[in-house]
């Protein structure tokens, strides 16, 4: 148990995991923070252009790192007193390259995450389906809708439709990808001595506000805060995802 009051939190997952529904939920009780992927892509000119920030207004590239890191801590903390992140294992290396740049020197991850961000909990999101979570990927990415809000309209669309179809070899790569995204956090997780707070997206599908109201105790938060937040996101798991899972395993 920290010594000091968690400040911050990092939920550390891989795509098609239920993080979009998470941070949702945690953004409702508008004391948990605003969570999302504030260092998503890994290259830094695109955390400037997120940030509406120019290279050239900065001395240095560690000026511009650091003027990044602000402007995250203030759009992830989202008026409240604790900061969100999720953190996409892709992201992940480059995001603590740039973080070495502000906070130089010989120390672990962990120290150097809590320099600039104070205490922080570590999540583990999972999804341990992993044929599951391949399917969804694929479809997300044929598709190009990746969310629906919770009354069924598009929350997240990245492209124009195109027709969806079965795909034995990407179900296959996106299997293995997200087996070594988790493989990644586990090695991380031991090297750096953390013991997350462990979620699985079956948990967090079926049991939405007990899994909210176990974050919000883990951060000294009023877990009752979890019982009146409603679930902001749509499953887009359907007929064609069990047909796909079916077609998938018959071939196994």
């Amino acid at each position: 148990m920290k010594d000091k009051p968690v400040r911050s939190y990092m939920i550390c997952t891989a795509p098609r995991s239920g993080s979009t529904m998470l941070c949702g939920l945690l953004a409702a009780t508008e004391t948990a923070g605003d969570p999302d992927s504030h260092f998503h892509n890994p290259a830094f000119a695109d955390w400037l252009d997120d940030y509406g920030l120019n290279q050239t207004d900065y001395d240095s590239h560690e000026d511009a790192v650091r003027a990044v890191f602000e402007a995250a801590l203030r759009r992830g903390t989202g008026g409240s007193n604790i900061f969100g992140l999720r953190m996409q294992r892709g992201s992940f290396d480059h995001f603590m390259q740039q973080l070495e740049c502000i906070v130089p020197g010989r120390m672990s991850d962990v120290d150097r995450i809590e320099t600039v961000f104070g205490p922080t909990l570590f999540i583990h999101l999972s999804r341990p389906d992993r044929l599951g979570q391949a399917i969804s990927r694929i479809r997300a990415e044929q598709s190009g809708l990746w969310h629906r809000n919770a009354d069924g309209t598009e929350l997240e669309r990245l492209s124009p439709p195109k027709k969806e179809h079965y795909d034995e070899a990407a179900l296959r790569h996106h299997i293995a990808a997200s087996e070594g995204m988790d493989a990644a956090w586990e090695t991380w997780f031991e090297r750096e001595a953390i013991d997350p707070l462990r979620i699985t997206y079956d948990a967090l599908a079926q049991q939405p506000n007990q899994i909210l109201a176990e974050i919000l105790t883990a951060l000294d938060l009023d877990p009752a805060q979890a019982q009146t937040v409603e679930v902001p996101t749509a499953k887009l798991a359907d007929e064609t995802s069990r047909e796909w899972r079916a077609r998938f395993l018959g071939q196994s």
